[in-house]
């Protein structure tokens, strides 16, 4: 295999190379911290690098026995997730420097999978919507997305094939959405959250990203411990999905370019999918946006409680905001609360009877200008509250030039089936 811009593959290729002894492990290092050097200062994906520690570990890779299906491959890490070698700020001040005493339980696993942590990637504060330094690669004037800005931009950019990354409102849908990578946001539960700064225990999932499904599909069978996703990466064309195309109440938020987008994605997929029809949510469902806003205030609140009462005036005014909301909210009303999402989830999970998946918008547009905020994520807040499985599918350009794609949602607990089905749509709306 040619070393050359080695970078610029996908990791299912890259994990094959690897397996094979065609290209090694410090190799595909090297170009990929050649492209940061190259990038960085532009996009500033990175909270913190060790390019000399990264390259002996996929040195001693390279000297070894083949350790798992992430063997040799880059990855990087949201620093919202605790890695024991590497400084987890965050995205706060306040932790600046803080040392972790052991990874994640994520970054742990995908160590153990042969995966090389090659550096920590941008959160917003504390994974809410306070910006930090990150820009968009296809244009460094406009928003990454967030919270795992970083992540995103990073393996857009082609710094990184894979990087993790965590959503409790849009977090990797919405950035996978304006820097145009494949994101993919788990079933809620099924990866463990075991050192990740939490900000709500009903909404908080870890996924990744990656420039292809068959990218995530290696890392999603890794975190969730299920070797069916890993079997997407074989997929020669796969059984044809019933697709629902659901434009969901918030569509009038949607913009011309995410409309277009609908348009192209339901001409391309009905003469090929088993079935294809529009859909609508349940009736009565009209209060999920405001229900997942109110159970992530409410648990945010309580989550940072330290940092709330230890150093509030070192907090973004935003975040202080949230704060001061979740803890005016009683008790009882978020017990009830959870009672209507439980609710919610079973009359929303019966559209699965019908359809194998749902195509939905991820974002209103292209990102927009700036870097001061971190776009809407209206798209994606009543799939995660309702924690279900989504993946993010770039395809097409906006009217600047910039990534637009459409997400696609499935059953929670059916990963495999959603990944398989997001390979056979992906591959037909790339033509």
């Amino acid at each position: 295999m040619n070393t050359d811009r080695l970078n610029r593959l996908d990791a299912w290729q890259l994990v094959q190379g690897l397996a094979r002894r065609e290209l090694r492990a410090e190799d595909l290092m090297r170009a990929c911290l050649d492209r940061v050097a190259e990038r960085e200062g532009e996009v500033h994906a990175f909270a913190h690098l060790d390019p000399p520690t990264a390259l002996a570990q996929a040195r001693a890779l390279d000297a070894g026995a083949l350790q798992g299906p992430l063997h040799g491959l880059p990855l990087g890490v949201k620093d919202l997730l605790d890695t024991a070698e590497l400084p987890t700020g965050y995205g706060s001040p306040l932790y600046a420097g803080h040392r972790p005493a052991a990874d994640a339980a994520a970054v742990a696993l995908c160590r153990e999978a042969g995966a090389v942590v090659a550096g920590k990637t941008v959160t917003t504060e504390f994974a809410y919507f306070h910006p930090g330094p990150t820009a968009n690669p296809h244009h460094t004037g406009h928003t990454p997305g967030g919270s795992s800005s970083g992540s995103a931009a990073a393996v857009a950019d082609r710094m990184l094939p894979l990087a993790l990354g965590t959503q409790t409102a849009g977090s990797i849908i919405r950035p996978a959405a304006y820097c145009g990578v494949v994101g993919y946001k788990p079933s809620w539960g099924r990866v463990s959250r075991a050192g990740v700064k939490s900000l709500s225990e009903t909404l908080d999932t870890v996924g990744g990203f990656g420039r292809s499904v068959r990218d995530v599909a290696l890392l999603g069978a890794v975190l969730l411990g299920d070797a069916r996703l890993a079997g997407v990466a074989h997929e020669p064309g796969g059984q044809a999905p019933r697709i629902g195309m659901c434009r969901t109440p918030q569509w009038a938020q949607a913009d011309a370019d995410t409309q277009a987008a609908w348009s192209v994605a339901a001409a391309a997929l009905s003469p090929q999918a088993a079935d294809l029809a529009e859909v609508a949510l349940p009736d009565g469902l009209g209060d999920l946006i405001e229900l997942q806003k109110q159970v992530m205030a409410f648990e945010t609140a309580r989550a940072l409680s330290h940092e709330r009462v230890h150093h509030r005036d070192r907090l973004s005014e935003r975040l202080r905001a949230l704060l001061d909301e979740g803890l005016a909210m009683a008790g009882a009303d978020h017990t009830a609360r959870l009672i209507r999402r439980a609710q919610a989830r079973h009359s929303v999970g019966a559209l699965f009877d019908r359809w194998d998946v749902l195509l939905a918008p991820s974002a209103t547009g292209e990102a927009p200008a700036g870097l001061g905020a971190t776009g809407d994520p209206v798209f994606c807040r009543t799939w995660t509250l309702l924690g279900l499985p989504c993946v993010h599918l770039p395809f097409a350009r906006g009217r600047l030039g910039l990534p637009v794609g459409l997400q696609l949602i499935g059953r929670w607990g059916h990963d495999h089936q959603l990944l398989a089905a997001a390979h056979w749509v992906h591959q037909r709306l790339l033509g």
